[in-house]
């Protein structure tokens, strides 16, 4: 499968969660309160909120808080309804960007992330502008020295548990899944022994760009802004970092 290694642009994400945990405390509330609103609070009948949990946990966000976000999203506690949208735009040099965002007033973040763009060198597009472009997918990813087999015995057992795809980096593998499949083959490889640093749903692009010099910097510029903003939940995009960001 084509496209840039996604546990890279995680792990520079992970790097800024100890200076931001205010923040990303917020966006994972939100993805709790929107998935208990939307499938209820049990999370094993309710994958969508089950994963929101472990995220959370892993951010280590108190059981205390992720209770009360599952309150407030089923009605127990009173709090704000986030609307869902998907945004798309292109940054400098025409990549490819998509944008899951949570909000309470979708006017004042659109005008907000227009200008986020604007300043960066790209555009906010219309619906459908970029989507194309993407596959959404599961994501295991696996860090080599957490593995307990070699390359040839995992890509079999991924294989055989219904992954789609294993992909070797310099210093993890990337396990792809069908959306459906990612909670089922995540319990299949934890039971073979194999530890899980990161899993998700996302959306891999078909096709990579690489950027030079400065339409370079204002992307990362623009990634780490869109990060930042506090309605967008998660950011995928068609640009391939360098090695050494």
């Amino acid at each position: 499968m084509s496209g840039h290694s996604k546990w890279s642009t995680i792990k520079r994400k992970k790097a800024k969660v100890d200076a931001q945990r205010g923040k990303i405390f917020t966006k994972l509330a939100k993805e709790i309160i929107v998935a208990a609103r939307q499938g209820g609070g049990d999370p094993e009948a309710n994958i969508r909120l089950k994963n929101a949990i472990a995220r959370a946990k892993d951010a280590n966000i108190p059981n205390e808080n992720i209770q009360r976000a599952i309150q407030r999203g089923t009605g127990e506690l009173s709090g704000v309804n986030y609307e869902e949208l998907t945004y798309e735009g292109y940054g400098p040099g025409g990549v490819a960007v998509m944008m899951d965002i949570m909000t309470d007033n979708r006017n004042r973040t659109a005008g907000e992330i227009r200008h986020l763009f604007s300043k960066y060198g790209g555009n906010l597009g219309e619906t459908g502008c970029v989507s194309w472009m993407f596959d959404t997918k599961g994501l295991l990813v696996i860090e080599k020295n957490n593995l307990n087999m070699d390359a040839d015995e995992l890509l079999l057992t991924a294989l055989d548990a219904g992954a789609i795809d294993v992909k070797e980096e310099d210093d993890s593998f990337e396990i792809i899944t069908e959306p459906d499949d990612i909670n089922k083959i995540s319990e299949i490889l934890e039971i073979e022994g194999i530890k899980i640093s990161h899993s998700e749903v996302t959306k891999i692009p078909q096709t990579t760009v690489r950027l030079d010099g400065k339409q370079e910097e204002q992307m990362l510029k623009l990634l780490d802004a869109l990060d930042d903003h506090d309605d967008v939940q998660n950011v995928y995009t068609n640009f391939e970092e360098a090695e050494d960001n």
